[in-house]
């Protein structure tokens, strides 16, 4: 079969025969006519088998007839991250080189001048993520009441980046006479329910079993420590014995993996450039640029670069990681043997990923082979436990049994242990002895000393009858009241008024 056959438009099927291409893949074959007939397509297909121009192609072929109007695009393509969003830009300036169509890009990253420029000219397709686009419309820079022809590209990529309740919010949005066309690699039953929500009796064509890996990729597991050193180590050693390593993608679940990794392998001379959600987007498109064109040969990287990126020519593949969730190992993968090339996958293995090897190996329904020594993972197990019983283990006695310790042997509580030992009855000094008379008589351990209140100088002479303490009491004078005893202020006689 070839491109002639499926009803595409002369100056599509130039520029095809311009880019190189004479023959559809299964899902073009499948989805490019459906989609010419103005049906709703529903099109299921693994990573890597064309799925950007079996729509692409036919939206150039429809588009060819009518003309947009300021800030209400034609058509609108929904993109779950800003590289796959570029990605389906540059696929319309390839295929579309015949036509005089606009085209607007709306990702995040990027001024709102700039965009709000695009859409007052008018854009026969708009390429966005989910956010910006509603970021746009609730500007009011955005009108989605001309769209004929809606694309959710990515869906099951969309589920796991949230986008769901975005992607419902726009589908409302947009007349309901639309024609819609969904792509995803998975069908979750969340993605299920969408479909037949949004989609009026589509043609579903799924061209692969759902989650299977291509056969041109060789799969390889390579065992290591949990250290990160130890990983390091062995992903060098990989890197050193493939030969025919032309470039490569390098796979870690966490970014603050991806900065340490990046700086490793540069301290080892090797070419190597980073790419995680948090770079800016200018960085981000340069070092996607930079590995195209060859000037970079390893890219580490997050799950940001497992879905969609056309990089025809990855030789190489390694997870740096095992993937936490066992579709992500399909779509990192992916990313070599693509467009019927040959390509390898390495996975670093340790002793504690054995659960989500496991899964990986029941999704695709193959075991994957070792490369050298394998893992035991009962072994690993048990030692794991014997680690976790040791730490936690009471200390023995001389004869080999666990020593029972008394009451006495006990050490005390942290309460006693802390806290100073409270002194016995007979070591507290005594507070008061009650005599058979009525006096009594106060030891001198608890006798109260005097509060000291400094006597202002107006109230030195004054014939209040509170006494008042001196700043510098005399410690030979006897108490006040006792033994006949008369404070000196109190015999002083009064000063005479004043008469006015």
């Amino acid at each position: 079969m070839s491109f002639n056959t499926l009803g595409l438009s002369e100056k599509v099927l130039a520029a095809v025969e311009a880019a190189g291409y004479t023959e559809p893949t299964a899902i073009q074959a499948g989805a490019i006519p459906r989609v010419l007939e103005r049906r709703d397509v529903l099109g299921i297909a693994q990573t890597g088998t064309g799925k950007t121009a079996s729509f692409t192609l036919p939206m150039l072929t429809l588009l060819e007839k009518g003309r947009a109007r300021s800030r209400m695009p034609r058509t609108l393509i929904l993109e779950p991250t800003r590289e796959l969003a570029a990605q389906v830009e540059e696929n319309f300036e390839k295929y579309g080189k015949n036509h005089k169509l606009n085209v607007a890009l709306l990702i995040g990253g990027v001024s709102f001048g700039e965009q709000d420029k695009k859409l007052d000219r008018g854009a026969d397709v708009l390429i966005a993520t989910p956010g910006r686009l509603l970021d746009h419309f609730e500007r009011g820079k955005l009108l989605l009441q001309g769209v004929e022809i809606l694309v959710i590209d990515e869906a099951d990529r969309m589920l796991d980046m949230g986008f769901i309740p975005d992607i419902e919010r726009i589908c409302k949005l947009i007349p309901f006479t639309r024609q819609t066309l969904f792509f995803s690699a998975t069908m979750p039953p969340e993605i299920q329910r969408l479909t037949e929500a949004f989609l009026q009796n589509p043609a579903k064509i799924e061209v692969a079993p759902t989650l299977t890996t291509a056969e041109n990729v060789a799969q390889f597991l390579k065992a290591t420590e949990n250290q990160d050193f130890e990983k390091r180590a062995a992903l060098r050693e990989l890197l050193e014995k493939s030969e025919d390593l032309k470039n490569a993608i390098v796979f870690c679940n966490r970014k603050r993996d991806i900065t340490t990794l990046f700086r490793s392998l540069e301290r080892h001379g090797y070419n190597v450039g980073a790419l995680h959600g948090d770079m800016d987007q200018r960085t981000r498109m340069m070092m996607l640029d930079n590995f195209r064109k060859g000037n970079i040969t390893l890219l580490v990287a997050s799950d940001v670069a497992a879905r969609g990126l056309d990089i025809p020519e990855v030789s190489h593949v390694f997870n740096y990681d095992v993937p936490s969730h066992a579709e992500d190992y399909v779509h990192r993968i992916g990313r070599t043997g693509r467009a019927g090339r040959s390509g390898v996958a390495y996975t670093l293995v340790t002793p504690d990923d054995q659960k989500y090897l496991d899964a990986i190996e029941k999704l695709i329904n193959n075991p994957i082979e070792w490369e050298g020594e394998p893992i035991d993972f009962e072994a690993a197990a048990k030692e794991r436990k014997a680690r976790r019983r040791s730490k936690t283990a009471k200390p023995e006695a001389t004869d080999g049994k666990p020593s029972s310790r008394t009451t006495a042997e006990k050490p005390a509580s942290r309460s006693t242990a802390e806290k100073p030992a409270s002194k016995s009855t007979a070591e507290k000094p005594a507070r008061r002895k009650k005599a058979d008379n009525d006096d009594a008589v106060i030891t001198e351990d608890t006798q109260p000393k005097p509060r000291r209140r400094p006597v202002r100088q107006d109230q030195s002479d004054s014939s209040s009858s509170r006494p008042t303490t001196r700043s510098k009491p005399d410690r030979n004078e006897p108490a006040f009241g006792r033994d006949g005893h008369v404070p000196a202020f109190l015999l002083r006689e009064p000063r005479p008024k004043k008469v006015s």
